[in-house]
């Protein structure tokens, strides 16, 4: 039985763009403790990242305080 999946996975290019990286700050993210940048599925030696990954983890950055006026 296969079984389909609807997830979207964006390839290296559009993860650079989404947050406006270069290749190289990927790759520092992955190796940094404490950031939590999700690990990518690797096809064909090419890195590809789970949307609802790459959400989560945005989801999970901290808000800054609202000051009331």
């Amino acid at each position: 039985m296969v079984m389909e999946t609807t997830e979207t996975h964006l390839p290296t290019r559009l993860v650079q763009r989404r947050y406006g990286v270069s290749d190289r700050t990927l790759d520092r993210w992955l190796k940094k403790d404490g950031l939590s940048f999700p690990a990518p599925l690797v096809i064909n030696g090419r890195r590809y990242w789970r949307l609802s990954d790459l959400q989560a983890w945005e989801a999970s950055w901290p808000r800054p305080a609202v000051k009331e006026t």
